[in-house]
């Protein structure tokens, strides 16, 4: 499953770090900006604890969690929508990721530049997702010109984008963003073909200091990240982008003295990924037992036979029926011989809509 989250910010915010510590991928890092840029892409490990407690339940001769994939992106500036900086190139860049991660400078430190010269996050926020939204309302203003002549005539599709387009110009106009706009259904499919950047959901990082690592809420510029955020209907989570890169390069015995030092209960990466996760609107279901206990990605809204064929194609060609119980029931009963004798393992067919922390064994015929 090909979908990736995006990260972005102004330069020298800590996005390459960040990136970094989630994928100890090595991206380069330099106090200067435009030190990123070519997108660097890395798979990241899904952290589930789930994973661990169906292998303490139902043992397997491995244990493998799923992934998904992070791209780190160009710094932006100020003018990008008018080719400034790296211009078009890292807007189209961020065209082809599915979800956007806005990393946001939240700490105060003289040694490292910022490109405007002063810490101001939600100016921060503003300068990149004005630049996305001039960019998106230039490509609205250019398809309106072409769409408004077929419309004239009886091209219903024509017609139908139209009313979309006359729908998201003025909220572009006025500084919005596409996301915060409710679409119907058959809407929905028309701004997805769009391939709009402020369309895109986004997760706003906050990049603390690592005093802040215990209790974010003690950051002076956290507050009101989360607040903007909230606005928009967004999440917003706290990270300390250098820590965690510390972080990520310890073993695990000296990860958990570190975390203990710091009053923190697990990684920031952790949140950041399990969220992104969810921003791309993935969740998990699992196959236990024998060779392997592992975590598979898919969509949410996916049906038995299509998850069925994320394992193999074969699976989804010849699908029969899928045995499925929730890992909330084998964790309250530890067996799966105690789910089946409590009811609680189900028999579904070729309707069932997969629901996230399934345990799933597949019955197919090819």
């Amino acid at each position: 499953m090909s979908l990736t989250a995006g990260i972005v910010g102004l330069p020298n915010v800590g996005k390459s770090t960040l990136f970094n510590a989630i994928t100890k991928a090595g991206a380069e890092m330099a106090n200067y900006p435009f030190a990123t840029i070519d997108p660097n892409v890395g798979m990241v490990e899904v952290p589930d604890k789930r994973l661990d407690r169906i292998q303490e339940l139902i043992p397997a001769k491995k244990v493998v969690p799923t992934t998904f994939e992070f791209t780190d992106i160009a710094g932006i500036v100020k003018g990008a929508s008018k080719g400034e900086g790296l211009g078009n190139k890292f807007l189209e860049n961020i065209r082809q990721v599915d979800a956007i991660v806005h990393v946001v400078r939240a700490f105060d430190d003289d040694n490292i530049t910022h490109v405007s010269g002063k810490i101001d996050p939600i100016d921060d926020i503003e300068t990149i997702n004005l630049e996305l939204g001039l960019s998106d309302l230039d490509a609205v203003n250019k398809r309106l010109a072409k769409v408004e002549r077929a419309a004239k005539g009886s091209d219903k599709e024509a017609k139908a984008e139209l009313a979309v387009l006359q729908k998201i110009q003025p909220v572009l106009e006025a500084g919005g963003a596409v996301r915060t706009i409710d679409f119907d259904e058959e809407e929905t499919k028309i701004v997805k073909g769009l391939f709009l950047l402020t369309s895109k959901p986004v997760l706003y990082v906050a990049n603390i200091a690592e005093d802040d690592m215990a209790d974010p809420e003690d950051s002076k510029y956290f507050g009101v990240i989360k607040d903007y955020a909230a606005k928009e209907g967004a999440e917003a989570i706290a990270v300390a982008a250098e820590a965690e890169e510390e972080i990520a390069q310890l073993d695990d015995d000296e990860k958990q003295d570190f975390l203990e030092a710091e009053g923190v209960e697990e990684p920031g990466l952790n949140r950041l990924i399990r969220a992104s996760y969810h921003l791309l609107g993935l969740e998990t279901f699992f196959t236990a037992g024998g060779k392997e206990t592992r975590a598979w990605t898919y969509r949410s809204g996916t049906k038995a036979p299509q998850a069925a064929g994320i394992i193999h194609s074969d699976f989804e060609r010849g699908f029969i029926r899928a045995e499925v119980m929730a890992f909330d029931d084998l964790d309250k009963l530890e067996t799966e011989a105690a789910v089946k004798e409590a009811g609680k393992l189900r028999v579904e067919g070729k309707d069932y809509v997969m629901e996230d922390g399934d345990i799933v064994e597949f019955r197919f015929n090819v």
